[in-house]
């Protein structure tokens, strides 16, 4: 490949400098691998950025796009609109658990964020009740990078650069505690009573009449796979309930299939007010975001309107797109037709054994898994949070061909649902060796014999 002028663009949640003085470039992909300018293939063990949940470059999806963008490439769908957008939602709407038939689209997890919040504000507006302003949070929870986002969000370094966001926005404390769920193989059998702070300390703290919604991720997935406690998403539906608080569950990593069912809210059994979803919706071939919403919080909006208005202020130019709502309809047919969260599900165990067997390794203090997700936790080198990670991250890459991503010390995995138990041993076969080698480097390292004289 001719030299490539990597100056002029400005790279997203990128170390730009570090990466620039050795670009790690990938040139195309297909199933469960990419191909890098170099030749070489690498395994995806991340679903590209938990998304790719089909595979890379699948047929039927990347023929839908083309057939669409041939035959109808964009229509405003202010006043107006076009047939796929709406044979899409009614194919969501299907997916989506009982009683939640009635969707929003916009472009990626970030706007479905936003506008799940602008839903829920404006729902309690039209109710009556304009005192329901107050978000509630959790710590380390990801909602995207808008502003309402990284509000509710609880990442401080998402954050800080950019000073204050929205006001009455509040957070919980997230459920991970290793000190008694260490290595639980699925869901931690302690920490259900964090629940119980919602009610006891927030609602105790702010008036409950004033609060509008509760944003959670069923699974914590960006800060490195955070599992809720067994009956913990139970205590927080019931206490939504009592207090008329809207529950919504951001899904845009769990959604279709990542834990063998179509939805978490499905897994766990806990049907929230709104699902915020993306990534997967597509299997990421063209950007696209949603909000699944309850049909009496969409007819409430209707019916609080004069005839003829516009019931709710909200939308994207692209809200809808052709090509993205062609994209969708295609991705939502190949997980039915090829049975893909049935195959997540049938995995599921294979996964979380190969995950655990890296137990007793150098510097593993811990690790977490549901489905085909998986979180290693690291120790730190000294002084140097997310050193350890990220230098497994580098040699995952350029020495084993597998693509692994890490949050500061931790490592994440969430491959394509199409991997097979020869990848899976792949996957955790390169983390295990990388892990070794920094381990006898060390010990080289500071042995007497490389000491200086």
């Amino acid at each position: 490949m001719a030299t490539l002028n990597t100056d002029h663009l400005w790279m997203p949640f990128t170390a730009n400098r570090q990466f620039k003085s050795k670009p790690r470039l990938m040139v195309s992909a297909k199933g469960m691998h990419f191909q890098t300018d170099d030749g070489r293939q690498i395994l995806d063990g991340t679903a590209g950025l938990w998304c790719v949940n089909a595979g890379h470059c699948h047929p039927k999806i990347t023929e839908a796009i083309n057939e669409q963008a041939r035959t109808l490439d964009y229509a405003p769908l202010f006043q107006m609109g076009h047939p796929k957008v709406f044979e899409a939602a009614t194919a969501l709407a299907k997916m989506a658990p009982e009683g939640m038939n009635r969707v929003f689209f916009c472009n990626d997890g970030s706007e479905a964020v936003d506008s799940a919040l602008k839903i829920a504000l404006s729902y309690h507006q039209v109710r009556g009740n304009p005192l329901r302003t107050r978000l509630v949070g959790r710590e380390r929870g990801y909602h995207g990078v808008g502003f309402g986002g990284i509000a509710v969000g609880g990442i401080a370094g998402n954050r800080k650069q950019f000073g204050p966001t929205l006001a009455n926005v509040d957070h919980l404390r997230h459920p991970l505690d290793i000190a008694r769920n260490a290595y639980s193989r699925g869901l931690p059998e302690h920490g259900a009573e964090m629940a119980d702070e919602f009610e006891q300390r927030m609602l105790a703290l702010h008036d409950p009449s004033t609060i509008a919604a509760l944003i959670i991720e069923p699974l914590q997935g960006s800060t490195g796979v955070i599992l809720p406690p067994k009956g913990y998403l139970q205590k927080m539906r019931a206490i939504c309930d009592k207090y008329g608080i809207l529950m919504i569950f951001d899904e845009v990593i769990t959604g279709f299939g990542r834990l063998g069912t179509p939805f978490a809210a499905d897994y766990f059994g806990v049907v929230p007010d709104m699902i915020i979803c993306a990534k997967g919706l597509t299997n990421a071939a063209i950007p696209m975001g949603a909000v699944i919403v309850r049909q009496d919080i969409h007819d409430t909006f209707m019916s609080a309107a004069p005839e003829g208005a516009i019931e709710f202020a909200h939308g994207y130019t692209y809200s809808g797109h052709p090509v993205a709502s062609a994209a969708a309809l295609a991705t939502l047919k190949v997980y039915q037709d090829e049975q893909l969260f049935d195959r997540a599900a049938g995995l599921s165990q294979y996964f979380e054994d190969a995950a655990h067997s890296l137990k007793g390794l150098p510097y593993v203090k811990d690790i977490r898994n549901l489905g085909l997700v998986c979180g290693i936790e690291l120790d730190s080198v000294p002084g140097k949070p997310s050193a350890r990670a990220f230098d497994v991250f580098l040699k995952c890459f350029w020495e084993q061909g597998v693509l692994i991503r890490t949050t500061g010390d931790i490592i994440a995995l969430s491959p394509p649902l199409i991997i097979d138990k020869a990848q899976i041993d792949q996957l955790f076969g390169a983390i295990a060796n990388v892990l070794k080698k920094q381990s006898a480097t060390l010990a080289v390292e500071s042995s007497p014999a490389m000491s200086p004289s």
